[in-house]
């Protein structure tokens, strides 16, 4: 099948789909690395990477021909039976995060939505019938289902949808007085973000993550880590809570989980896994086979390609060059991140320079208005930051040039 024209996929997407996303106007057909090409050959260096999907650059080989090769002999079988590439992931995500049991569903929300029915079905068992509240922080996102939204400490992902689910009540990130503070008779979790990412890539302090740990067990709740975006390599480590040394209870995945492909899943720890029994949770097309394979292809190459090393190279020398930036442009406030989870934040809003970005090739993100988010795939080479950093000089400098000539006039 021949491709459209990016001008005719723009026009039959916006006749046809639910206006639920705002779109740059790029209609990509192939991807290589950290590389995207539309039909018309224009190239993108993608330094969002599907959004810390493509951990592993688009199309890895490995991934590829996992999926290839398992599409031609099993794609769907039911959880009602055995899957052999289900047992193989579960047994290899269980080796690598001390967390004995796992759940696989299709995406980073239906793993949060898991963790929320753990978390209320294990507080009734240990804690009594009222025990039902998770703590959230502000500025954290959980995903988009109406529970999801509502752990979600972010109005604006609410508004419109009320009433809301019961059961949730927020703090600041990184205020260990206030969580302490918020705790309650029907608390049973404190579920957090070690790292930010659509609230600003804002990073959580050492001794606060290991506050929360030691404030979970005097007060025996469940402490849940919600690692859809800052797992699997992304900060430095293969999963980010091990760069504090603090483990959770309860962790959620997706994203980067499947190399591209869409998977997501729920760990816990097996005295907080019992809690379910069957029939209490479950996902029809969760763990099939040909998710499973992906999955595991794409662990395999982050464990044995040493890509977690990498993330934590490459971020290391790329908030060093955006801190080089940032010494020059006033409206540049902040560089912070973790691996190769980067924001930069502005003065001002940060849409406009994300366009600019892309009208010279290279794809990055805003998030929360004024934060620049780049999370390139965890692949990235030095020649490729230096691209990245050398377009965001430019974009930088000409925003610099057009306030002094609006200055003059």
């Amino acid at each position: 099948m021949n491709n459209l024209r990016p001008e005719e996929t723009i026009a039959l997407s916006d006749r046809y789909l639910m206006r639920t996303y705002t779109r740059a106007p790029v209609a990509p057909v192939r991807g290589a690395g950290a590389r995207l090409w539309d039909a018309g050959g224009k190239e993108y260096l993608d330094f969002t990477a599907g959004i810390a999907v493509c951990s592993l650059g688009h199309c890895h080989p490995r991934v590829v021909e996992a999926i290839r090769q398992q599409a031609a002999r099993l794609m769907h079988c039911s959880n009602l039976y055995y899957i052999e590439q289900q047992a193989r992931l579960a047994a290899l995500l269980a080796e690598h995060s001390g967390l004995e049991r796992v759940f696989f569903c299709n995406s980073g929300a239906e793993a949060v939505e898991g963790a929320i029915k753990l978390a209320r079905k294990w507080g009734k068992i240990h804690k009594g019938k009222e025990s039902y509240e998770i703590i959230t922080a502000f500025n954290s996102f959980h995903g988009r289902t109406l529970a999801c939204i509502t752990a979600t400490g972010q109005l604006k992902y609410q508004k419109g949808f009320e009433p809301l689910p019961r059961g949730f009540r927020y703090v600041p990130f990184n205020d260990l007085a206030a969580l302490e503070e918020a705790v309650n008779d029907h608390t049973c979790a404190v579920m957090l973000e070690p790292v930010q990412g659509e609230g600003g890539i804002n990073v959580a302090g050492r001794d606060y993550l290991r506050g929360v740990r030691e404030l979970c067990d005097r007060a025996g709740l469940l402490l849940i880590f919600d690692e859809v975006q800052c797992g699997m390599g992304r900060t430095g480590r293969l999963f980010a809570h091990q760069r504090y040394d603090v483990k959770p209870d309860v962790m959620t995945l997706a994203k980067a989980l499947g190399g591209g492909f869409p998977i997501g899943a729920l760990l816990a720890r097996e005295e907080v896994a019992r809690a379910f029994e069957p029939g209490d949770h479950a996902s029809t097309f969760g763990g099939n086979p040909l998710a499973c394979a992906a999955g595991l292809a794409a662990l395999q190459a982050i464990l044995e390609e040493g890509l977690a090393a990498n993330a934590a190279r490459m971020g290391e020398y790329l908030r060093k060059r955006l801190w080089g930036l940032a010494s020059r442009y006033p409206f540049v406030k902040e560089v912070r991140g973790l691996g190769l989870m980067v924001g930069i934040e502005l003065t001002e809003p940060g849409a406009p320079f994300v366009e600019r970005c892309r009208e010279k090739g290279l794809l990055i993100n805003c998030v929360n208005g004024y934060v620049l988010r780049l999370v390139p795939p965890l692949t990235i080479t030095e020649r490729e930051v230096d691209e990245a950093a050398g377009v965001l000089d430019e974009v930088f400098k000409e925003a610099i040039k057009e306030k002094e000539g609006e200055a003059r006039h």
